[in-house]
């Protein structure tokens, strides 16, 4: 399914039904398209119907990642959570954290990053929780497994998504359901991205 733009020729994935949306603002999903039209950049793929996953995002190789991706986000009105530390939330920042869907993680409380995130995904009847996998914009030969142990603990898949530089796509793939052995899993979703440039390099 798909809905063009008014007034432009950029296409971006009709949200499913089950799919968490941010509140409706047409100035917001106005300038999410113009800005991926100024840069020529396109959507590609169908979001799944499932109201709680974890979706990583890959390559990771530049900031540009995040104005894309900002971009793309308001452009559907699709709400993803993103985490960030606490100690980032001071004002006029917090809001700005706030309004962008990123959620303040305290570090320093006994239960992990992993367990506060599970706790938000379960308690909430919508829940896309979003992150790189790489952890950094450098080329890493090993992604970070956070994101499976997530995914598992919660019992929720994982979406891929993706950005190839080439063609200037933002692309989301099938979901992938996470088992008991991260070594598999994470060799199955490392080839699933293998196609993918991103800005400064590919995935492996």
């Amino acid at each position: 399914m798909r809905e063009t733009a008014a007034g432009g020729n950029d296409i971006v994935p009709t949200l499913p039904p089950n799919a968490p949306r941010l509140k409706p603002n047409r100035l917001a999903r106005w300038f999410g398209r113009t800005v991926l039209r100024m840069g020529g950049w396109r959507i590609v793929g169908e979001l799944p119907d499932v109201p709680r996953l974890v979706l990583i995002a890959a390559p990771h190789s530049s900031n540009w990642d995040g104005v894309w991706g900002f971009a793309a986000k308001l452009a559907m009105g699709l709400d993803i959570r993103l985490i960030g530390k606490r100690e980032l939330f001071w004002w006029p920042l917090g809001p700005l954290l706030r309004a962008l869907g990123v959620t303040a993680i305290n570090r320093s409380v006994s239960s992990g990053v992993v367990e506060q995130v599970v706790t938000l995904i379960r308690g909430s009847e919508r829940f896309w929780f979003g992150l790189a996998p790489e952890g950094t914009r450098k080329p890493v030969e090993h992604w970070k497994r956070g994101f499976l142990k997530i995914a598992r603990a919660a019992d929720v898949p994982v979406l891929p998504a993706y950005f190839h530089y080439p063609d200037r796509i933002i692309g989301f793939g099938p979901l992938f359901h996470v088992g008991d052995d991260d070594e598999a899993d994470m060799a199955r979703i490392r080839d699933w991205y293998r196609p993918w440039m991103g800005k400064r390099c590919g995935t492996v």
